[in-house]
């Protein structure tokens, strides 16, 4: 594709300008998004922010975080929110802002643990993105999130069992998504490769290219 042709398909699709460096198959997978969000779904702790950053470097593509967009719209933190207003307030929030994020063309979207149980949230991102489930063991998952204080499902005397009790009733809710991406404890970077990989699968269709 000429680079007239390419920078007015870009244009059409939301998509930003093409940056020098980037690998062929990753410019395939951005043109094959068609302007779909590529939406991350997961437990706190899956990594989905880290790992997030670091695939939109390698597609090219914007980054954000539903979370902090939901904290922006609030003018308070998740925990505050929380604290004053309740949970259910919380996922209402979070659903209108996931809404309208999916219509803000192709991106990485980072997405709360919680947000995916949504069964509106999980229609929308079904009909208007390609989601990944990043998928963490438990030991894998508490070493992270101990690391943070500002969980407020975690705020309990057992977090250990509160997770588990998420894992059992979200997992097989994400295993709904479009594929599922092991984030174990690795650099950063395998976990993207392997992203990337199930990515070329599933949007380029071809075994070739996603080993390319």
């Amino acid at each position: 594709m000429d680079a007239d042709r390419a920078a007015t398909v870009d244009e059409t699709l939301n998509l930003p300008p093409r940056r020098p460096g980037v690998s062929g198959r990753s410019e395939a997978i951005r043109a094959a998004l068609g302007g779909r969000p590529i939406v991350l779904v997961g437990l706190m702790g899956a990594g989905k922010s880290t790992v997030g950053k670091r695939l939109a470097e390698r597609l090219n593509l914007p980054f954000v975080d539903a979370d902090h967009e939901i904290e922006r719209a609030a003018g308070m933190s998740i925990a505050e929110i929380f604290a004053a207003h309740g949970e259910a307030a919380f996922r209402d929030g979070e659903r209108k802002v996931i809404a309208r994020l999916l219509g803000e063309g192709a991106r990485i979207l980072a997405t709360g643990g919680g947000a995916y149980m949504n069964d509106e949230t999980r229609a929308a991102i079904a009909a208007r993105g390609v989601s990944v489930w990043l998928k963490a063991d438990l030991p894998v998952l508490m070493r992270r999130v101990r690391r943070r204080t500002n969980r407020p499902l975690l705020q309990s005397a057992d977090p250990e069992a509160v997770m588990r009790g998420l894992m059992a009733a979200r997992y097989p809710v994400y295993a709904l998504a479009d594929m599922t991406v092991l984030s174990s404890d690795v650099p950063h970077d395998e976990v993207v490769d392997a992203i990337e990989d199930a990515l070329a699968m599933r949007l380029l269709g071809d075994g070739e290219a996603a080993r390319a």
